[in-house]
C-alpha cells in the first residue's frame, strides 16, 4: 500500500521477541510502539490509541485478556491480536469475546500477524506487506465515504464527528490524514 500504514502497538514482556517484530514491522512502514507490560501499554494507547495491537497473553503484571479489554475501552476501533506460547480453546474464546480479532500461537512472526490483520480488515492477501500497487478493498472506499458524510454533517469538527463514529478523535484524525481508498 502507498499511503501510510497503521499504527501497531506490541505489548510482550519478552523483549528480544517484541524488539525483533518491531523491527520486522517497521521495515515494513508501520508505526510501531512497544510496551513490556500492561501499564506501559494503557500510557501508551491513551497518548495516541493505535488502530492495531499485538498483545502477549500471558505478561507479569497483568494478562492480555484485561488488556483486550483496557484497549477496546480506550478506543473500540482498535484491531487486536492475542499471542500466546499456552494457547487453549477457552482463552481464544474469551479474547474474541472480549473484542480480539484474532488468536496466534507463539512463535508468530510478522508475516503471520499482518495475514491475520489483513483477514480482520478484508484486505487483498500482502495489502500490509507493503507492495505497491494493490488495490484498496471496496469497504475501505465505502468506510472513507462514510467519514466524509459524518465529517461533512458534524461542519468538520473532528470530536464530534469522532464521537458520531464511535471512534478515538486521534484515529479519525489519522484516517483523514491518509488518501482515499480507490
Amino acid at each position: 500500500m502507498s499511503d501510510q500504514l497503521p499504527s501497531i502497538l506490541l505489548v510482550d514482556d519478552d523483549a528480544v521477541f517484541r524488539e525483533r517484530l518491531a523491527r520486522s514491522l517497521k521495515g515494513r512502514g508501520f508505526d510501531v510502539r512497544t510496551a513490556g507490560n500492561n501499564v506501559e501499554a494503557i500510557k501508551l494507547a491513551r497518548e495516541d490509541s493505535p488502530e492495531m495491537a499485538v498483545v502477549d497473553l500471558r505478561m507479569p503484571g497483568g494478562s492480555g485478556i484485561d488488556l483486550v479489554k483496557e484497549l477496546k475501552a480506550i478506543d473500540a476501533s482498535t484491531k487486536v491480536i492475542m499471542l500466546t506460547g499456552y494457547g487453549s480453546i477457552a482463552t481464544a474464546v474469551d479474547a474474541v469475546k472480549l473484542g480480539a480479532t484474532d488468536y496466534l500461537p507463539k512463535p508468530a512472526d510478522a508475516d503471520d500477524i499482518l495475514a491475520a490483520f489483513e483477514r480482520a480488515d478484508g484486505v487483498q492477501p500482502g495489502a500490509y506487506a507493503g507492495n505497491d500497487g494493490i488495490k484498496a478493498p471496496s469497504l475501505a472506499r465505502a468506510e472513507w465515504e462514510h467519514i466524509q458524510r459524518v465529517l461533512h454533517d458534524c461542519n468538520n469538527n473532528i470530536s464530534e464527528a469522532a464521537r458520531r463514529l464511535g471512534i478515538h478523535r486521534r484515529s479519525l484524525q489519522r484516517k483523514l490524514q491518509k488518501y482515499a481508498p480507490r
